[in-house]
C-alpha cells in the first residue's frame, strides 16, 4: 500500500486537532500579515504597491560612500541598521517557506515572492557590484543604536563593509550563496533568466566564500560584534550553501563537496538549535531529502542526524532534550526566542513533509516518531505564538484582540512622516521611545521576541529582549503558518 499524504494522514488524525484554538481561516489570516511585515522594514525606494503606508521611502544613497548602488534590502529588526548576515538567512527561509508550502499560499503566493524578491534583488547587488568583493553591512550600529529615530530620517553615518580575499568572509558569503540559490528555485519557472542569474552569482560568491576561508567576524569584528558574531564559524554555512547549490542547479560537484567537506560541519555532534547563526540542523534536514528521494548513501547520516535533532524535540521520546515553559513553549534562550521556536516549528514541518513522501519515520532510539507527531508538536508552538498560551495574547502584532503595542521599533513608535512630515532627529525621537502611549503605527504581521521562561510578557519598549520584532523570526513562520492555512 503506498504511504498516506500528508493531507490525508491528517484527516485520519483530525482527532489531534479537534481541540484546536484556530481555523484555517485564523491561519490564512496570519499567513497574510505575516509577510505584510515585510514590508514594514524594507529600506529603499517603496513600489506603488506598498501595503503598509505609514512607511515611506528611507536610505535612497546607501553605497554612495563606495561608489557602489546598495539601495534596497531589509531592516533586521526594530533598528535601521542592514546586516548581511540576518538578512541572507531571512531571504533564504523566505525562499525554503515557498518552495515547501507555496502550493498552500493561495493568494499570497505573489506577496510571498514579493517579499522573497526584495530580498534577492539587494543581495544580488551587493554580491555583483565590485568584482571579488561581497557588501555585507550598511550602517554603523553603535550610532545607529544610540539614535530613536525613523528610517526616514536617518542621518547617522551609512558606511558600507564588506568581505574580500584580504579580509574573508566564509560565513556571511556562504549564507548570501544559499538565499541566491534558494530564490533562484523560486524563481526557475515564472522568471527563468532572474532565477539563472541568482544560480550563477550564487555559484561565484560560495566558490569565493570557500577560497578565501574565514570568518567574517574576525575580519569585521568591531562592525559586526556583538550583534551578529559568527559564533557558530564559517563551516555549517559553507555545508548549508553547497547544499542549496546542489539542490538549485543539481550539479554533483556540490554533492562530492558534501561527501569530502561533511565531517567539518560538525555531524558528529548533533546541535539542537537552528538560526542566522547556525545552520547545522536545517542543513541536516535539508540533506536528508537527498537519501529518502534517491537513497544516496553517503546522505544517509543525515537522516539519522535529523532524526535526533527531530526527537530532541518532541516531549516524551527517549532522546528529548528540549526545554519547555510549562505553558508548552520551545524555550531555547533568554534573547528573542521565539525565533528558535519558528524555525524549529519549520523544520518539524518541512521533515514530517520529507518523511511522508518517502514513506518513513524517525527513530529515538527504540520508538518510532510518525510525521503526525512532529506536525502536531509544530502547531503547538505557532498557536501559541497565536495566541493559545498563559497570557492569552497573540505575539504577531495585529493578529488577534490582544497582541503587543510597544514593540522595540524605532518606525513604529515614532510618528509617521505622513502624520508628521517634520523632521525628527536622532535625540529627539526618544521622547517617543520613553513614552508610555501605545505605538502610532502597528507594524502589523511582526512576532517579537517573546515571552520568559515562566511564560510572561511585558509589554514594554525597552525591553527589547522580549519586543522586538525581527525578520529572521518571521521568515520561517511563513512557511508554517502556510501549511496550517491550508489544513
Amino acid at each position: 500500500m503506498a504511504p498516506p499524504t500528508l493531507l490525508i494522514l491528517l484527516l485520519l488524525t483530525s482527532s489531534s486537532f479537534a481541540n484546536s484554538a484556530f481555523t484555517s481561516d485564523h491561519y490564512s489570516d496570519a499567513l497574510t500579515k505575516s509577510i505584510l511585515f515585510f514590508e514594514g522594514q524594507r529600506s529603499g525606494k517603496l513600489p506603488a504597491t506598498q501595503r503598509l503606508k505609514w512607511r515611506a521611502d528611507s536610505a535612497l544613497h546607501d553605497g554612495s560612500s563606495a561608489n557602489v548602488d546598495l539601495v534596497g534590502g531589509y531592516y533586521d529588526a526594530g533598528d535601521n541598521m542592514k546586516f548581511g548576515l540576518p538578512m541572507a538567512f531571512t531571504t533564504t527561509m523566505l525562499a525554503w517557506s515557498i518552495i515547501e508550502f507555496g502550493g498552500f499560499m493561495q493568494s499570497e503566493l505573489g506577496n510571498a515572492k514579493a517579499a522573497l524578491r526584495w530580498g534577492s534583488d539587494y543581495l544580488l547587488k551587493a554580491a555583483t557590484a565590485t568584482p571579488g568583493t561581497l557588501y555585507v553591512q550598511v550602517g554603523e550600529a553603535n550610532s545607529d543604536h544610540q539614535c530613536w529615530e525613523r528610517p526616514e530620517d536617518m542621518d547617522t553615518s551609512r558606511g558600507v563593509y564588506k568581505v574580500s580575499a584580504q579580509n574573508p568572509g566564509s560565513d556571511v558569503a556562504a549564507e548570501t550563496a544559499a538565499a541566491l540559490a534558494a530564490a533562484s528555485i523560486v524563481f526557475q519557472d515564472s522568471e527563468p533568466s532572474y532565477s539563472q542569474k541568482l544560480l550563477q552569482t550564487a555559484m561565484n560568491v560560495f566558490k569565493f566564500a570557500d577560497h578565501y576561508r574565514g570568518s567574517y567576524s574576525d575580519s569585521l569584528h568591531n562592525a559586526v560584534c556583538p550583534f551578529y558574531c559568527s559564533y557558530s564559524g564559517f563551516n555549517d554555512e559553507l555545508l548549508w550553501g553547497a547544499a542549496w547549490i546542489h539542490r538549485a542547479s543539481q550539479d554533483t560537484s556540490y554533492m562530492t563537496y558534501i561527501q569530502s567537506n561533511g565531517h567539518l560541519m560538525g555531524s558528529e555532534d548533533d546541535d539542537f538549535s537552528f538560526s542566522w547563526d547556525d545552520k547545522r540542523a536545517g542543513t541536516k534536514v535539508l540533506l536528508s531529502k537527498s537519501f529518502l528521494e534517491n537513497k544516496i548513501e553517503e546522505f544517509q547520516s543525515y537522516k539519522q542526524h535529523s532524526d535526533n535533532y527531530i526527537c530532541s524535540l518532541i516531549p516524551g521520546s527517549q532522546n528529548s532534550q528540549a526545554q519547555y515553559t510549562r505553558g508548552g513553549l520551545f524555550y531555547k534562550q533568554e534573547g528573542s526566542n521565539l525565533q528558535y521556536v519558528t524555525t524549529s516549528s519549520f523544520l518539524l514541518l518541512t521533515y514530517a513533509k520529507y518523511l511522508d513522501s518517502n514513506g518513513g519515520r524517525a527513530s529515538c532510539g527504540a520508538s518510532t516518531i510518525t510525521s503526525e507527531m512532529l506536525i502536531v508538536q509544530a502547531k503547538k508552538q505557532i498557536d501559541y505564538i497565536l495566541g493559545d498560551n498563559p497570557m492569552k495574547m497573540s505575539y504577531m502584532v495585529g493578529f488577534g484582540d490582544r497582541y503587543p503595542t510597544h514593540i522595540h521599533h524605532r518606525g513604529s513608535s515614532v510618528p509617521s512622516v505622513r502624520d508628521h512630515p517634520d523632521r525628527i532627529s536622532c535625540d529627539a525621537g526618544h521622547r517617543y521611545f520613553n513614552s508610555g502611549s501605545p505605538n502610532p503605527n502597528i507594524l502589523v504581521g511582526a512576532i517579537v521576541g517573546g515571552p520568559d521562561r515562566n511564560d510572561n510578557y511585558a509589554d514594554d519598549r525597552s525591553n527589547y529582549i522580549q519586543s522586538e520584532p525581527a525578520t529572521y523570526i518571521n521568515a520561517p513562520f511563513v512557511g508554517a503558518v502556510a501549511f496550517f492555512s491550508s489544513h
